[in-house]
């Protein structure tokens, strides 16, 4: 069916309520008798628990229970996401610490209490002794005592060929370090166990991956774990994952019979919830004279904590890395090493565009250092190393299948909106006066959309690919849709609206996407990779044009006509060229939920309500052009973005205004991941950025405003052509600022190599 999308597509937010303050998070959430939950964590990185006293703690007024490792092993099992394939050693997460801490804040004991002050309070008088073990903070250090979680090699063509018949070879060493997804509303859950059904609310962008992990965790059938979501306050991958904290939570209402809740806090969620990037890739890029890349070859090590991440595994992050790093370029020749190793930190996870942001900032760094030994611009060498548009569908040197794209207009057009000629200009004339300006490219692609056979391929077995909707047309023609994916913010509610609404003929304001809840919604894998829309139109699209055949085919024996000649159209179905021979979707409604004498026509059963289970056929893969302007100031190193530019291309755009929603929060990203963001650890494995005072997240004045604009080469693998694109920003910014920053200051012999860019680093020009 052709996309129908009108001027109703920018009117609609996500949700009135939450504009009004009338959203209701998981805090909000006010349960019968309900205790609150604190959790004792690890001082040390890496130490022995010897003796753990409880009684002082047991003792506080208003504590109800304190319970250790010891006391949950009998009744909970561990978190060990699997990944198939080789290279593979896996681990166990338990809910509580095993008897030895393998990081700066792991969970060792909780505390039950009346309310989370008391539970606070309580906490401080657990006594634990320890016997402090020897820890591996560093990449090296893990390296160079063998500690690796996952490795895995791949080449293609002939990497020593390229090699050797290069006019240009450049090798360089690049590093990101650690940063956190920092969601505003931070991870928590609540539980209530009735003596049947453990009844679970969490923020969880993967509800029915969660079901699954802690019905085993626990030792209960799926059937007797419900997972409900309520409005949830960002996610950014954090929350598709499931954590031991969870596996506690729950362990601890069925064991004491009564509802808890746990709210983390910002240092536990800086220091103790998944992090982020942690990686050094080592790469060598031969090229020809003209500048034309020939080769590469890429180790690609990622610093990946204590614990696989659950169910992703500490894969994602080097695995992706590796796999994009060609990005949308011809690369004849292409080997990797990709690795993950284990130190005594919490566990790298997912993060919106990991892996693709450390291989966009590789793989556009070189092109930069490639255009500089060839005396070329920076535009002009992607211009010879991009994909043409008629080369698509494109085999990628990592073995990704480009399904469709057209970077060498994309380009063009974001170098036509900044004026990029005029742009060079007077940068040269800011330079003259003293001034060190920058101007910075990235082109990336990323793969969104993902289904069941693209995490088959990766290993991944926990991760089940397929989504899901059900669609219930009622008796006055107003619409509920349950879907298998939450929503964390993006505008599911908006965008799913408008594509049933159109299915259906009807006004968006007659539909209602309810909350995700596994005892009512379909079984899926939730919202994380770009998925989202995708998933919509197969989905609750899908679902719809169900109900609209039966509606046409209702309209059809009403009016005299062909289904087939039946438009749905502004809450009325008409015969095609005759507009006034017309019935109201209303009255076709009711008559499916109350047949008239003689019946519905033959075949059709009472009723309008349609379930469609969808597995993605992708990836697809969309990309965009950045284009990034900085001024860097020599006194204090301080780096202003002054503008930002993107050409975006996720396909057929649904609706413009969600889309630039999303490149603006991340863009906004990728600009402090670029030049703000960092968790630091000593020596010793002890966290130095456990506050947001010493972490430091984007501002308003970081940014500038953003120009955008858009280019659509629909996908010929997905329903309507479209493809995923809420990643995009938050892997092309890095990369294009990085580049901007070495612009400013490559003619003062400054090296960009690292993110986020310190600005001590540049204070030495």
């Amino acid at each position: 069916m052709t996309l129908r999308y009108t001027g109703a597509r920018v009117k609609r937010v996500e949700d009135p309520r939450l504009l009004r303050g009338g959203g209701r998070y998981l805090d909000d959430l006010v349960l019968p008798r309900a205790l609150s939950v604190a959790f004792v964590r690890s001082p040390h990185a890496h130490a022995r628990i010897a003796r753990i006293d409880t009684g002082a703690a047991r003792a506080f007024a208003g504590v109800v229970a304190v319970v250790t490792g010891e006391d949950l092993r009998a009744v909970t099992r561990p978190l060990t996401p699997k990944l198939e394939g080789g290279g593979f050693a896996p681990t166990a997460a338990f809910a509580l610490s095993d008897g030895t801490a393998r990081f700066c804040g792991e969970a060792v004991a909780a505390i039950v209490a009346a309310n989370p002050y008391v539970a606070a309070d309580a906490r401080e008088l657990v006594g634990v002794e320890w016997d402090v073990l020897p820890n591996v903070a560093t990449l090296d250090a893990a390296l160079a005592e063998k500690r690796i979680l996952f490795e895995r090699r791949h080449r293609h063509g002939d990497v020593a060929g390229a090699f050797a018949r290069a006019a240009i070879v450049v090798a360089e060493t690049f590093e990101h370090g650690r940063c956190a997804p920092s969601p505003l509303e931070l991870r928590g859950m609540a539980a209530d166990w009735d003596g049947e059904i453990l009844t679970l609310w969490s923020g969880s962008q993967a509800p029915s991956i969660m079901r699954a992990a802690l019905a085993a965790a626990l030792d209960l059938p799926e059937s007797r774990v419900r997972i409900v979501t309520p409005d949830v306050g960002g996610g950014f991958g954090l929350k598709m994952q499931i954590f031991p904290e969870d596996v506690a939570v729950a362990a601890l209402a069925r064991k004491l019979g009564r509802a808890v809740k746990w709210i983390e806090e910002r240092q536990e969620n800086l220091g103790a919830a998944s992090q982020a990037r942690g990686q050094r890739t080592s790469v060598e890029v031969a090229a020809a004279a003209d500048g034309t890349v020939l080769g590469l070859r890429a180790r690609v090590v990622s610093d990946n904590g204590a614990y696989h991440a659950y169910p992703t595994t500490g894969a994602l992050e080097p695995l992706g890395t590796a796999n994009i790093l060609p990005g949308p370029y011809r690369t004849p020749a292409y080997e990797y090493e990709a690795i993950a190793t284990a130190t005594h930190k919490p566990p790298l996870g997912a993060y919106r565009g990991v892996g693709m942001t450390m291989g966009a900032f590789v793989m556009e760094r070189l092109l930069d250092l490639v255009a500089e030994r060839a005396g070329l611009d920076p535009a002009e060498v992607r211009r010879r190393n991009l994909i043409p548009r008629e080369a698509y569908p494109f085999t990628s040197a990592s073995g990704q299948l480009y399904d469709s794209g057209d970077y060498p207009k994309a380009l063009e057009q974001a170098l036509a909106a900044v004026d990029y000629d005029a742009l060079r200009a007077a940068q040269r004339s800011a330079r003259a006066a003293g001034r060190l300006v920058g101007v910075g490219i990235a082109c990336y692609t990323e793969y969104t959309g993902m289904g069941s056979a693209v995490f088959r391929r990766r290993g991944m077995n926990d991760v089940p690919g397929v989504e899901a909707a059900t669609i219930r047309v009622d008796a006055d023609a107003t619409v509920r849709c349950c879907v298998s994916f939450p929503t964390q913010g993006q505008g599911h509610a908006t965008t799913i609206g408008q594509i049933v609404a159109d299915r259906l003929g009807l006004d968006m304001a007659s539909v209602r996407v309810e909350p995700t809840d596994t005892s009512r919604s379909p079984r899926g894998s939730g919202t994380f990779g770009s998925r989202g829309t995708v998933a919509m139109l197969g989905s609750a699209g899908a679902a719809a044009d169900v109900i609209a055949t039966k509606l046409r085919t209702l309209a059809g024996h009403r009016l005299e006509a062909g289904a087939a000649d039946i438009v749905l159209e502004g809450g009325r179905a008409w015969v095609r060229g005759l507009p006034n021979r017309a019935i109201q979707i209303a009255e076709l409604t009711r008559v499916a939920y109350s047949p008239p004498l003689g019946g519905l026509p033959d075949g059709l059963a009472p009723g309008l309500d349609a379930t469609v289970y969808f597995d993605p056929p992708g990836p697809t893969f969309s990309g965009a052009v950045h284009v990034a302007v900085v001024d860097v100031d020599p006194e204090t190193g301080r780096v202003a973005v002054t503008r930002y530019a993107v050409v975006e291309d996720c396909g057929t755009v649904i609706n413009p205004m969600i889309v630039e929603g999303q490149i603006h929060g991340a863009v906004a990203q990728g600009i402090g991941e670029a030049l703000l963001e960092r968790i630091v650890y000593d020596d010793d494995g002890q966290l130095l950025t456990g506050t947001l005072m010493d972490y430091t997240l984007p501002r308003a004045d970081d940014t500038p405003r953003f120009e955008i604009e858009h280019l659509e080469t629909p996908s010929p693998l997905m329903p309507g052509g479209v493809k995923g694109m809420g990643e995009g920003g938050t892997i092309g910014a890095p990369a294009a600022i990085a580049n901007a920053v070495a612009d400013a200051v490559r003619h003062l012999g400054v090296r960009i190599t690292k993110l986020p860019i310190e600005a001590t680093s540049l204070m030495r020009i």
